[in-house]
């Protein structure tokens, strides 16, 4: 992926968990903490399976392709808002694990 497309869904990203923050602020009086945001993500991702056994028919749930695109989106925003909590860059733990992952099933 070009790093200034990247860079620019992350800095949009942020910008959105900014305002969630001012949101838990005022309903909380805190901020979620890391672990919080890392549970919020958990449960998106229970979300996008229980969307994908409805997509393929193995779960009752009507409409859920709307639903399941949102959620899909919706984790990959939290991957990248969890890598930057976490003083990590996502896009370069990404490529690591691709170049990892495709040394390991000799696809270099």
């Amino acid at each position: 992926m070009n790093s200034k497309i990247f860079n620019n869904y992350l800095e949009r990203s942020l910008a959105i968990r900014e305002k969630y923050h001012s949101l838990e602020e005022k309903m909380h009086s805190s901020k979620w903490t890391l672990e919080e945001d890392a549970l919020a993500f958990i449960t998106d991702a229970g979300l996008v399976g229980r969307n994908i056994m409805s997509h393929e028919g193995r779960w009752p749930k009507e409409n859920s392709n709307e639903e399941l695109r949102h959620k899909i989106g919706e984790c990959m925003w939290w991957l990248m808002i969890l890598a930057e909590r976490s003083n990590l860059n996502a896009e370069v733990e990404l490529e690591n694990f691709l170049k990892k992952t495709e040394k390991l099933l000799s696809l270099d």
